[in-house]
């Protein structure tokens, strides 16, 4: 039996801590530029397919609607300007833009006329529908415009001591009378040269300026899209609520599964040698003036008894907040627990020894992976088991979790099925709002990684 505690890297689970990302510098943003301009490019060709597609479509639902097929085509139209916002989402999605979270449609019920017409009773539909015709094809022309004339007034600008050589040129020349006009006619400049000059001087601003004005106008596509594509933000709370309520569900049924485990340890195990103690005790009372002797080994039984009693209750508080966990931290107390397994096992942690974890979630943390230990030692056949724990930050929602890996060498295969120990801790980690992730092929190794969200 051992009990180690590793170096981080050395785990089988590396941790992921994650930092806040680096400063966006000028450098940086030239590195997003050809993806940029790749969405930019084709937008003019995208936004007036779908402005045609989708008027053509709806104007015929309209002109047609007396005689009924008019809904069919508006159906169809309804599906159409989806599909347009979804390549829209996957066109920013890969121009690197951040994530955005595609909306609840309707589910459609039974019956035919239910699942045709269900798109024509979704709101979203008809937001996506105006986005293609109205907003997304005004925005994308201007925007289209704008990157077409920064990356032209770019290269002409640059080249154009190259190219004009070969342009038939007249007598009138822009730097002339830009010179002109802020000398007052004092100075007088080679009209070729200081044009060539000058559009030098503005295709390298326009070329300086280009990662801005590609990211500002990707930015300018991402918000409208977020707000017209994605889902909304009473659609998300409505979900949190009933993620919240499955959450509780789940913490009551976990916590009157822990009840009535606990009863059911207490009755099979301490209740049954108290009161075989009494019983010893009863019957040592009874000998004790005729037969001192045998009183004296009822005695000695029964005071064995009471040790065994003892220790099953010890055992049992173990499993809920050992005292170790609370003095010394959960570190310690994982290294308690790897101490008194009847097989070996390591402890790694990732854990700065500087975080100050809430009570609350090393009493879970500890929990989990107490259960998951005695889950490998019981049913794995393994002969070793790593316990990992790692702190780690998701920056996009500003979130820290907490993750207890436990890996054995066992046979695998595990499964989490109703009413047994996996079902009842996976329960759990829901009713505290996190997960079970389980990983056992057939002849191992397992891993069971229960995350825990950390709250300040």
């Amino acid at each position: 039996m051992t009990n180690t505690t590793q170096n981080p890297t050395s785990a089988t689970l590396e941790p992921v801590i994650t930092t806040s990302r680096p400063p966006e510098t000028y450098g940086r943003r030239w590195r997003t530029v050809p993806r940029e301009l790749c969405f930019h490019a084709p937008t003019i060709v995208v936004v007036a397919m779908a402005f045609i597609v989708l008027s053509t479509l709806f104007s015929t639902a309209t002109s047609l609607i007396a005689i009924v097929v008019g809904i069919f085509v508006l159906t169809v139209t309804m599906w159409v300007a989806r599909y347009f916002g979804e390549l829209e989402l996957t066109r920013l999605d890969w121009a690197g833009m951040p994530a955005i979270a595609r909306p609840r449609w309707q589910q459609p019920g039974p019956g035919f006329w239910s699942r045709f017409l269900t798109p024509l009773a979704d709101p979203h539909a008809w937001v996506y529908f105006i986005h293609g015709t109205v907003v997304n094809f005004v925005v994308g022309i201007v925007t289209w415009s704008v990157v077409l004339t920064w990356v032209a007034g770019s290269l002409g600008g640059l080249t154009y001591w190259f190219w004009s050589a070969f342009v038939p040129q007249d007598d009138f020349y822009l730097s002339e009378v830009i010179v002109s006009f802020f000398t007052a006619g004092t100075v007088t400049v080679d009209g070729r040269a200081a044009e060539s000059i000058m559009n030098l001087l503005f295709g390298i601003v326009f070329l300086v300026t280009l990662p801005y004005v590609t990211r500002g106008l990707a930015r300018l596509h991402h918000v409208i899209a977020r707000a017209m594509l994605g889902a909304w933000r009473s659609e998300e709370l409505a979900e949190r609520v009933g993620e919240l309520s499955a959450s509780r569900g789940a913490a009551a049924a976990a916590e009157g599964h822990s009840l009535r485990r606990l009863e059911r340890d207490i009755h099979d195990g301490p209740q049954q040698r108290l009161v075989r103690l009494q019983m010893d005790l009863a019957a040592a009372e009874r000998k004790l003036a005729t037969d001192p002797d045998a009183a004296r080994a009822l005695i000695e039984e029964a005071r064995v008894r009471s040790q065994e009693a003892l220790d099953e209750l010890r055992a049992l508080s173990r499993g809920f907040a050992p005292p170790i966990l609370l003095d010394r931290g959960l570190v310690a107390a994982l290294e308690s627990l790897a101490s008194r397994s009847t097989i070996p096992v390591r402890v790694s942690s990732a854990l700065d020894p500087a975080v100050d974890l809430p009570q609350e979630i090393e009493r879970n943390a500890y929990f989990v992976a107490s259960e998951l230990v005695a889950n490998a030692v019981k049913h794995s056949g393994a002969g070793t088991v790593q316990v990992v724990v790692a702190l780690r930050r998701l920056p996009e929602q500003d979130e820290w979790w907490l993750d207890v890996a436990v890996t054995d060498d066992g046979h695998g295969g595990a499964t989490s099925v109703d009413g047994h120990g996996l079902a009842g801790l996976e329960e759990r980690l829901r009713g505290l709002g996190g997960t079970l992730e389980l990983d056992s092929p057939t002849g191992g190794p397992t891993v069971a990684t229960g995350h825990l969200p950390v709250t300040y």
